[in-house]
């Protein structure tokens, strides 16, 4: 049930705007169904480089969006960009199916549109961008956004550091395992998860000039064919400072490899078993520099978010041991 009101009960000082036309069309006054001051926000001039922002004063989820004109006027938004935030600096555009997305607006004043939304989004900051309105009017918004508090367990990585977490060996399924997280840097470069094998045999996720690589190594090239090794790569420009979430399932020899909303599907040839893999995870870097070979092993440098381990919530667990 994430659908509470998010921004009737925000104070004055959660909303801001490009301009107002005068005080009493000030951006605190763009609060669905409300009449005080001029009934809603007005820019000084109506064109496309104006907005109106909310501070939702923390990381929240949020699933829905509504938007009404000015009230009683002749002033209503006809289509609008979403853009969202964490830090109120760094934005991102609201997209449905990877097409640059409009949201349909209002066609008269005091109607509402609202929008569910197809895909969440988790951010603290909002940013509602007008692309068209009433041509005998001029841009006018009303609007409330629904949504829900957002868990988030976070910790950061300064390069040098990394998180270890040994398995219960009792809790081991050798037919399955599912690995989650969202991560956040600047770097284009650093390794995000390793884990070391018997005889050589490792997985490493590993950020390389801003793209994810999955490498899985079935260890010695005597024993085991060239095909032992696996190197997959997804996603592109991932340093840039948002939240991008990796999702690696591994099903007997099937291994599911999911970067935001991109999956690469594909069979682990030869003796794929996380039998043959050690009871210990590393993220965020490899414990003993030079174990594996050839990779860059640079250590991440950023945050990582929700980090699940089979359903063990790892951040927390780092957090009370």
């Amino acid at each position: 049930n994430c659908d509470d009101q998010l921004v009737s009960a925000l104070p004055q000082s959660s909303f801001s705007s490009s301009s107002e036309l005068s005080s009493s069309h000030s951006p605190g006054f763009a609060r669905l169904n409300r009449r005080e001051g001029a009934g809603g926000w007005s820019p000084l001039v109506s064109n496309k480089y104006q907005w109106l922002q909310i501070d939702l004063g923390e990381r929240t989820e949020i699933t829905a969006v509504a938007t009404q004109g000015g009230y009683g006027s002749s002033d209503w938004v006809t289509s609008y960009l979403l853009m969202f935030s964490d830090s109120g600096r760094n934005w991102k555009q609201y997209r449905q199916e990877e097409s640059i997305w409009a949201f349909p607006g209002n066609t008269n004043a005091d109607s509402v549109v609202y929008y569910k939304l197809q895909h969440s989004i988790k951010a603290r900051f909002l940013r509602f961008v007008p692309l068209d309105w009433n041509p005998n009017g001029r841009i006018g918004m009303r609007i409330e956004v629904y949504g829900c508090t957002y868990r988030s367990e976070v910790v950061g990585f300064d390069g040098k550091s990394c998180l270890i977490y040994t398995l219960n060996k009792k809790l081991i399924n050798a037919l399955k395992d599912v690995i989650s997280l969202k991560f956040k840097t600047m770097q284009s470069d650093g390794i995000l998860l390793h884990r070391e094998g018997k005889n050589g045999d490792h997985i490493t996720l590993e950020l390389t000039k801003g793209k994810l690589s999955l490498l899985i190594n079935l260890g010695d090239t005597k024993t085991h064919p060239s095909n032992a090794q696996i190197n997959i790569t997804l996603g592109s420009l991932l340093d840039d400072q948002h939240w991008h979430s990796v999702l690696i399932e591994h099903f007997n020899n099937q291994v599911n490899f999911t970067v935001d909303k991109h999956t690469h599907h594909f069979h682990a040839k030869g003796e794929f078993s996380y039998l043959d893999l050690d009871y210990e995870l590393s993220f965020g870097g490899i414990p003993v520099p030079g174990k594996s070979g050839t990779l860059s092993h640079r250590n991440f440098h950023g945050c990582f978010e929700n980090i699940y381990y089979n359903g063990v919530n790892i951040i927390d667990l780092a957090r009370r041991h």
